[in-house]
């Protein structure tokens, strides 16, 4: 063959390989995580950081150990080419002007593909909006306000819980106690005054009400407060046989110190997680509030099951158990992460679209939710919780009974034997 013609053979099969269609090339997916690092809830918003980076360490390895969870036992995004995710945290402080600049930032100039957060329900509030105008998604982890989801967007959506969820739950739980002959003749309600504790409030007023249940007082306060005597006075003079509190860190950790120091002891304290989940809570109050109940639809689970696992890689990362709130942030990261795998693609819109499809089954979770699946509105419509009371050191399942890992003790001792 003449050479001429060996040269334009060569140059023929370079055309060909050239445009002959590859498999999509392992990227990045960039992930931001909006959380409060450092303030009030600094020890919260750096649980559920370390949470989801173990996440990402589960998506982006190989861990075939962990069951059904989607995504655990390959190595990054299957549909993407093996996509890595990237996550991107940053710190808004609990402050909800600051989670807004921040949300503007991670998708001007740090080009995340979505987001999530924000822990305090005030700055989801505030970070959602820039999301759904910039047409992002954005997962919400563990924010119960109601308004969250009621605002017609269409990028938000919210794999946790949410208020009205949490007072059926109360509610529910109320019932079955008076049934065992437990006296609940009425109830509390002590909220701090932002949206998370405002929103949550209401649903319970509102729930309590359709119940015939009493409120003897509703209370709410400021989260920064440094001194609720006078709240804790007026909870005496009632005198209710279950207060519910709806507090973050400081807060919860305070109200307990009050309550102890002007020898008042409820029959019953429910927290509802947040500040009672709080990593720094149960080292503070654990000699003085044995007993105090708080909801969590985390659960570690038997030794070698899939949250046993998942725990264990928590707490080689932090030396402590994972708590409820963390766990959230952590399912809602998986939540994500499959439907961008689902997507194949960083597309906002493709992305969208996967995300309202998804129908995860129980058997695919680390939560005790009976599944994730979005309404309209974006809000998880399978979401649920367990109540978990601290006995000793730790917090123990003990509502319901069918899924009870301990027996629940009423009234609540108090103080540590």
């Amino acid at each position: 063959m003449k050479r001429s013609s060996l040269l334009f053979a060569a140059l023929c099969l370079t055309a060909v390989a050239i445009s002959a269609p590859t498999a999509r090339a392992a990227g990045t997916v960039k992930i931001g995580v909006l959380m409060p690092l450092t303030g009030n809830a600094a020890a919260a918003g750096q649980a559920a950081k370390a949470a989801i980076e173990v996440a990402t360490d589960i998506v982006n390895n190989a861990h075939p150990e962990l069951g059904n969870l989607p995504l655990a036992a390959t190595a990054g995004l299957p549909n993407l080419g093996g996509a890595k995710i990237d996550v991107v945290f940053v710190d808004h402080q609990g402050n909800p002007s600051t989670a807004q600049q921040l949300a503007t930032q991670l998708i001007t100039q740090d080009k995340v593909n979505a987001l999530l957060g924000a822990y305090q329900s005030s700055c989801t509030f505030t970070a959602t909006p820039v999301a759904e105008r910039y047409g992002i998604p954005f997962m919400v982890g563990d924010s119960a306000a109601l308004n969250i989801t009621t605002r017609g967007f269409k990028y938000v959506f919210r794999a946790t819980p949410i208020a009205t969820d949490y007072a059926r739950t109360y509610m529910r739980f109320f019932a079955d106690m008076k049934k065992q002959g437990k006296k609940i003749d009425s109830i509390a309600i002590v909220n701090e005054n932002t949206d998370y504790g405002t929103s949550v409030g209401d649903a319970i007023e509102a729930e309590a009400k359709k119940d015939n249940m009493p409120v003897a007082i509703r209370i709410p306060y400021s989260a920064s407060s440094t001194d609720v005597s006078a709240q804790v006075l007026q909870l005496k003079e009632k005198n209710p046989d279950v207060v519910i509190f709806i507090s973050y860190t400081a807060d919860s950790i305070l109200y307990m110190k009050t309550m102890k120091s002007l020898d008042y002891k409820p029959q019953m304290i429910l927290g509802d997680d947040s500040g009672f989940s709080d990593p720094s809570f149960i080292p503070a109050i654990n000699d003085i509030a044995q007993g105090v109940m708080n909801r969590s639809a985390w659960a570690i689970g038997k030794p070698g099951s899939t949250t046993d696992e998942i725990n264990q890689m928590y707490k080689a990362k932090t030396g402590r158990d994972l708590d409820d709130t963390s766990a959230r942030n952590m399912q809602a990261f998986f939540a994500l992460a499959d439907a961008i795998n689902r997507a194949g693609s960083t597309d906002p819109e493709k992305i969208r679209t996967a995300l309202a499809a998804t129908d995860l089954k129980p058997d695919q979770l680390m939560m005790g939710y009976q599944g994730i699946k979005y309404d309209s509105t974006g809000q998880n419509i399978l979401a649920a919780t367990y109540l978990i009371q601290l006995q000793g050191k730790q917090y123990q399942l003990v509502w319901p009974e069918t899924a009870a890992t301990a027996a629940l003790q009423w009234p609540m001792r108090g103080a540590a034997q």
